[in-house]
């Protein structure tokens, strides 16, 4: 139902979609599309729309930098990958990073620790 919402809307209207019919009231929507990508951030009327699409930018610019060039196969075949990405930018519903660079280097390091076997939990 969501694509049938998202697929219909015309190029040259807003990204943002106030979907009560579909997540009850107060819900909004956010969509971009980067080539052939579709990043859709679903929250509720509290949060600012337009920090909420830069911060889906961070998101992008993150995951570009990350896998080189994104596509959607990078995004199925590491799933884990992108969700530590997620993580590292958002936890708990707070914004914790806005910079695509921290991330990526936060990113790269917890995957060096995975190559090498060490971990903060080892041990324990």
């Amino acid at each position: 139902m969501l694509r049938a919402v998202l697929c219909c809307r015309a190029e040259n209207v807003s990204n943002f979609v106030k979907v009560d019919s579909l997540f009850g009231p107060d819900v909004r929507l956010v969509y971009k599309t980067f080539a052939t990508l579709y990043f859709v951030f679903v929250f509720d009327s509290c949060e600012n729309e337009l920090a909420v699409l830069d911060l889906m930018q961070v998101f992008v610019e993150t995951l570009d930098k990350c896998f080189s060039n994104v596509c959607e196969l990078d995004i199925v075949f590491n799933f884990n990958k992108v969700h530590t990405i997620l993580d590292e930018i958002i936890l708990g519903g707070q914004v914790l990073e806005t910079s695509s660079s921290e991330v990526v280097k936060a990113v790269d390091e917890i995957s060096r620790l995975e190559r090498s076997g060490n971990s903060i939990w080892q041990g324990r």
